[in-house]
């Protein structure tokens, strides 16, 4: 019999904005292990009572003093090792701003910056953050 855990819900962020004609993505660095000084999604786990989409807005503030009220829902990602700490499924969602205004880190986020998408995609995201990315992009150019 294989054993029963609970499972952490959380949400992620994928933000795209253009500068000079070329995607960047908003990524901030984890201040905490798993992953601690790794580029990441912005997103966190979702409250008692709180919508999914909520969250990620809320996450999205906390994290890079940034908003978007406009998100995508891009899916669910739950891949049941796809998290160090335990089983986390992730609702991730997507926005395009239409300027890329200046993100600060906050919460546990030690950096926040804009990259651009084809250096985000070869560089070692956390957790399952790249394949997200990938989901996105087709997503928001769909």
């Amino acid at each position: 019999m294989s054993e029963i855990t609970n499972a952490s819900l959380t949400t992620d962020v994928v933000l795209f904005a253009e500068r000079g004609g070329i995607d960047h993505v908003l990524l901030i660095r984890r201040g905490w292990d798993p992953f601690a000084g790794c580029w990441a999604l912005p997103g966190g786990y979702v409250d008692a009572g709180e919508r999914f989409a909520d969250a990620a807005r809320r996450e999205l503030r906390e994290e890079t003093g940034l908003a978007a009220e406009h998100l995508i829902r891009v899916g669910v990602y739950d891949e049941p090792h796809r998290d160090p700490r335990g089983r986390v499924i992730s609702v991730a969602y997507t926005a395009r701003l239409s300027t890329m205004p200046q993100a600060r880190a906050g919460d546990d986020a030690r950096d926040a910056q804009w990259v651009p998408v084809t250096q985000a995609l070869t560089s070692p995201l956390a957790f399952d953050h790249t394949d997200i990315v990938r989901d996105a992009l087709r997503r928001i150019h769909s």
